[in-house]
């Protein structure tokens, strides 16, 4: 690269302020005398050198994601993709790069979740903190600190006044989501509680601990009214049907479970996970008729009533059941490491998972195929949640970062 003579010398002197003011002066005296420069150097190229170097950086990223960017567009035209004008909102899904890059956790990030109602997400870590964060601006807003240890799993009720979080201190709390104080502290697990959620009523919290229980809780009092029992390990998540009869859960000792909610029983046993099952999700209305369409065989369609769960392992693979009759009707295979994380698309077209090979995974229901792979994280990705309105999707990893990514 040529630089002309002006350039050359406003370069040196840029040099030269450098080495004067970190008091390098040998060495400024020897580039002074070989770059034939005045002894004094005007006050205007002061910190210079610095000032281009941070913004040569800045600039560099900037050219990196328009890059990629760019890379994304020419694949999408090449496979026939359909541009984002021409693309419907039930077709929107992550692409890279990310949004934002949310960082102030100073340990593994493990979940997030957007508040229902306002633009703000919640993280939980090992650090033992939950922060706040604004998805649309990247800001941070607070931390709330109450836990002693590693807060495992958070839940926003219906209304989004109310959060529940879980912790390795064997407690859930409840937080009011306006003043932000815990207002209540549920004790009675015997171990690290992995995973929480509100009954759809929000008169209830439900908790999944590693003593091999679920408990339901009332929000009202912070009583415990019901415990699940039947597991034979660890239980790492719990989940509840949008209509509140039924919750799903699973567990270390490889099996997902059903249980009724009104009586405590374990309606079904879900074997054939080959490890211990890290997640689940229950299957929106919307999702139905992709689950049955991607039965089709010889022509002829299945009627499976529902409903219908998926459940994440450490086997790698994702499975699809019909709780109604205990069966796995299909199996998505495409991770190469543990699945931690599993959300459904809002308009049900579409499954998405989180794994252990750092990457989230964008699964066509109809189709049983991967239909695109993001590199999302440095580290093995935790956690990840869907916004029900607004094209974005969010996700955590042990690399102690929030990403949000926008749908388009």
């Amino acid at each position: 690269m040529v630089l002309s003579q002006r350039q050359r010398e406003e370069l040196n002197k840029a040099v030269a302020d450098y080495l004067s003011s970190n008091g390098f002066m040998k060495t400024l005296a020897e580039f002074q005398k070989e770059a034939d420069l005045p002894g004094e150097i005007e006050n205007k190229f002061a910190g210079l050198l610095e000032k281009k170097w941070t913004s040569v950086i800045r600039l560099q990223k900037k050219v990196m994601d328009l890059e990629s960017r760019l890379v994304e567009t020419e694949k999408e035209i090449h496979s026939g993709g359909p541009t984002k004008e021409k693309r419907n909102p039930a077709e929107w899904i992550p692409r890279p790069p990310e949004k934002y890059c949310l960082t102030g956790h100073r340990s593994t990030v493990t979940r997030v979740v957007f508040h229902p109602i306002f633009s703000v997400l919640a993280s939980a870590s090992e650090d033992a903190t939950i922060k706040i964060w604004d998805y649309e601006t990247g800001d941070f807003e607070r931390t709330l600190k109450g836990h002693t240890d590693s807060v495992q799993d958070l839940a926003f009720d219906h209304t989004g006044k109310w959060l529940a979080s879980c912790s390795a201190d064997m407690m859930v709390k409840l937080w009011d989501f306006q003043s932000y104080e815990c207002v209540r502290t549920m004790r009675g697990h015997d171990h690290n509680v992995s995973s929480v959620m509100f009954l759809p009523n929000g008169d209830f919290i439900v908790s999944a601990s590693r003593d091999k229980t679920i408990k339901m809780w009332a929000v009202a009092t912070g009583y415990c009214v019901k415990t699940f029992t039947g597991h034979r390990e660890w239980v790492r998540m719990v989940r509840v049907i949008a209509d509140g009869s039924l919750l799903a859960s699973c567990s270390n000792d490889q099996t997902v479970r059903v249980w009724v909610v009104a009586t405590a029983e374990c309606k079904v046993d879900l074997r054939e996970h080959e490890h211990v099952v890290e997640c689940i999700a229950w299957a929106p209305e919307a999702a139905c008729g992709y689950i049955n369409e991607a039965l089709i065989t010889d022509g002829k369609k299945a009627m499976h009533a529902g409903p219908f769960l998926v459940s994440g392992s450490r086997d790698k693979t994702i499975k699809v059941w019909d709780v109604s009759i205990g069966v796995c009707l299909f199996t998505l295979i495409g991770h190469d490491n543990w699945v931690r994380g599993l959300v459904f698309h809002p308009s049900g077209k579409y499954l998405l998972s989180a794994s252990d090979d750092k990457t989230i995974r964008v699964w066509d229901i109809k189709n049983r195929r991967n239909n695109k792979t993001l590199e999302s994280h440095q580290h093995f990705v935790t956690s990840l949640d869907f916004h029900k309105m607004s094209p974005f999707i969010i996700s955590g990893s042990v690399d102690q970062t929030v990403k949000v990514w926008e749908c388009r």
